[in-house]
């Protein structure tokens, strides 16, 4: 059964704000998107008032899971102190949990001290190791590169999931041909979709293509945590995540959450990616997260009539920034049509050309990161 914006909007009038109004009448509200069964929508507030809300939030809340077809509800109280304000008060440290997601309940945290121990992080049962596969910047390739890397590493044996965290562009639908939407489990659980060998779960499986995520942090932590939590992954060897690019409240979110065994950066080997692909590194330091090393994409062109290599981004950049920072460089990635083609077509080329020379430079890769894992297993 579809739910639509309306049938939200009627369940929210009937939920009174602190101040008395219908919820829908307190100029609060953000847009509010109800496809499939699922709806996702934020409250917004002065901080100073935080504590108010979060009540109201939870009958909103509520009241959405009552309308008949709502299989998934993520709703957000966005708290923000207005200039010259007063600070609010320290909001109350807990999440509440249901079937249906895990909502933020406070407003905006002063940041941990980088040094500080990541207090909410947990386990993802089933799962052994999470990786992150980052960028300091967007179109270096590094979504085609994540699920290429995951085909690397079932390709050795192991059992692989694959989570598109990228909120705001999930490209891993298209990359994937994968236009279904993921069913729930008797436990109100999204069972990930099974492709190539691999359970992928996407935040573009949610919300169709063409949707603008016009998303606050809050919104974006409390999607991250339910893709990561409220999925049955079942048993795993490695669980890649594909982040979205920089260094915000989705890189953030994923380091206090789970243990992380590791990150790998993707850049290209010009400066300007190269200056990014630092930033990204540092922060994954400063969170105590392991950097397993960095991927050159793009590395070079390799022309498909006559096999004339150009390197038009340059070359060897990321070998040398790898270098330089005392991290592993894990390969190049030549910039190819068949990569390209395979990629937007939906039948990535490890699992399209396992035998051809672009699925082996994966696979390389992947055992430069397993033999990673393993090796800090060992020490630990």
């Amino acid at each position: 059964m579809s739910v639509t914006q309306q049938q939200v909007l009627d369940a929210l009038a009937k939920v009174a704000s602190p101040r008395g109004v219908a919820l829908t009448n307190a100029n609060v509200l953000s847009a509010i998107t109800a496809a499939d069964g699922k709806v996702f929508f934020s409250i917004n507030v002065d901080a100073a008032e935080a504590r108010a809300w979060e009540s109201v939030r939870a009958q909103a809340e509520a009241a959405v899971r009552a309308i008949p077809g709502v299989s998934v509800a993520m709703i957000a109280l966005t708290a923000e102190r207005k200039v010259g304000a007063a600070p609010a008060a320290p909001p109350a440290p807990h999440q509440h949990r249901h079937a249906h997601g895990v909502q933020p309940v406070s407003a905006h945290k002063p940041p941990q001290s980088p040094a500080s121990p990541m207090s909410k992080q947990a386990e993802i049962p089933g799962v052994a190791a999470v990786i992150a596969v980052a960028s300091g910047k967007g179109g270096v390739g590094k979504s085609t590169t994540a699920l290429n890397l995951a085909l690397g590493l079932r390709d050795l044996g192991l059992r692989v999931g694959l989570l598109d965290a990228d909120i705001y562009g999930p490209s891993v639908p298209r990359l994937t041909g994968i236009h279904e939407k993921p069913k729930l489990n008797d436990d109100r659980k999204m069972i990930p979709i099974e492709r190539f060998g691999l359970s992928i779960m996407s935040i573009g499986f949610l919300v169709e293509e063409e949707t603008a995520m016009i998303w606050r942090g809050p919104m974006v932590m409390s999607a991250i945590t339910q893709m990561l939590r409220d999925v049955a992954w079942g048993t795993l060897d490695i669980l890649v995540v594909d982040m979205p690019p920089g260094t915000g409240d989705a890189q953030l979110t994923l380091a206090q959450n789970v243990p992380l065994k590791g990150a790998v950066i993707i850049s290209t080997p010009q400066d300007l990616s190269l200056i990014d692909a630092r930033r990204g590194l540092a922060m994954f330091r400063k969170v105590n997260v392991p950097v397993l090393g960095i991927v050159e994409n793009m590395s070079y062109f390799q022309c498909p009539e006559c096999g004339t290599r150009s390197d038009i981004f340059g070359h060897g950049g990321a070998r040398h920034e790898a270098e330089r920072l005392g991290v592993p460089f894990l390969g190049e990635i030549p910039l190819h049509m068949s990569i390209r083609t395979t990629s937007d077509s939906g039948n990535p080329v490890v699992a399209s050309e396992p035998d051809g020379p672009h699925a082996a430079i994966y696979r390389a890769i992947g055992t430069k990161v397993r033999d990673q894992l393993q090796g800090a297993t060992a020490a630990a």
